[in-house]
């Protein structure tokens, strides 16, 4: 996959939801995700979206798109 997507290209990608840049994510991270993208995928930032990459092009559709819910805030009492 890396191969298809130079540096060039993902620096002009971001997030069609946030904004956000992409980076290449690592087979650990889409792991942790629970993401199964046979592959590999683009990652926003701060991590909470994932792209698929297929026939080595980034799939940046919503549809496509896996979020990692929202983390509850720790509160102290």
């Amino acid at each position: 996959m890396s191969e298809n997507l130079s540096e060039e290209i993902l620096a002009l990608l971001r997030c069609p939801e946030t904004g956000q840049a992409l980076k290449l994510a690592t087979a650990d991270e889409l792991e942790a995700l629970g993401v199964n993208f046979p592959e590999g995928g683009l990652l926003t930032e701060d991590g909470r979206k994932a792209y698929p990459v297929q026939d080595g092009f980034p799939v940046l559709k919503a549809e496509d798109c896996v979020t990692l819910p929202d983390m509850p805030s720790s509160e102290t009492p």
